[in-house]
C-alpha cells in the first residue's frame, strides 16, 4: 500500500511543473481572516518550521486533502491545537497537495473546515531529497507527524485519533525526570 501511495506520488509530483515560488509566498483570494493561514514554500523555507529550539512544543502535520485518512485526523489537530494553545503547544499543517490544485482544493477544503492552525503548501517536487530531511525513517507516506520541541523529538507515520493524539502531546509536555 505504501509503496502504491509513494509511486503515485512521485509521478504525480514530478509530472507537476508548477510555477517557481518565493520561499514564503502567500497565497491570495482567500477570505483576510484565512489568509494568514496559508503559505506556500519549499523545503527550505519550510525547514526553520521543522527545528525551533523555543519554549513551545510544535506539531508537524504532513496531509493533503486528497489523502482521506489525513482528511480524518485533521479535526483532531485542530481540537489539540485549541486545547493546548495556553501550553505553548502549536500545530502546523503542511499540506502536500499539488500545487496545481489549490485554487480548486486546498483553498476551498480550508474555508469550509475553517482550519485555523498554519498551514503551509508545501512546493517542493524533489521529495527524495526532502523526506529523509524531515526524519530518516520517514518511507514518505502520508499522514505523518513530527512532534518535537527542545527536549524531545518523535516522528510517526500513521494515523491517530484525538485520544492517541492528546497521549502524545502529554508524553511531550510532561517534565523530564
Amino acid at each position: 500500500m505504501k509503496v502504491c501511495f509513494l509511486l503515485i506520488f512521485a509521478i504525480a509530483v514530478t509530472t507537476c511543473t508548477p510555477e517557481k515560488k518565493e520561499a514564503s509566498e502567500k497565497v491570495s483570494n482567500l477570505p483576510e481572516e484565512l489568509e494568514k493561514t496559508l503559505l506556500t514554500v519549499d523545503f527550505n523555507g519550510l525547514q526553520p518550521y521543522l527545528n525551533k529550539t523555543d519554549n513551545k512544543t510544535y506539531i508537524v502535520n504532513f496531509w493533503a486533502t486528497w489523502c482521506k485518512p489525513c482528511v480524518e485526523e485533521l479535526p483532531y489537530f485542530e481540537q489539540a491545537g485549541k486545547k493546548y494553545r495556553d501550553q505553548n503547544v502549536e500545530v502546523l499543517l503542511v499540506s502536500l497537495d499539488f500545487p496545481n490544485q489549490v485554487e480548486k482544493q486546498l483553498k476551498p477544503f480550508i474555508e469550509k473546515n475553517k482550519l485555523n492552525s498554519q498551514v503551509i503548501l508545501l512546493n517542493d517536487p524533489d521529495q527524495n531529497n526532502w523526506i529523509s530531511k524531515v526524519d530518516s525513517s520517514w518511507t514518505g507516506a502520508i499522514p505523518a507527524t513530527l512532534i518535537y520541541n527542545n527536549k524531545k523529538r518523535t516522528f510517526y507515520e500513521t494515523s491517530f485519533t484525538l485520544e492517541t493524539l492528546e497521549n502524545e502531546i502529554n508524553n511531550f509536555l510532561k517534565p523530564l525526570p
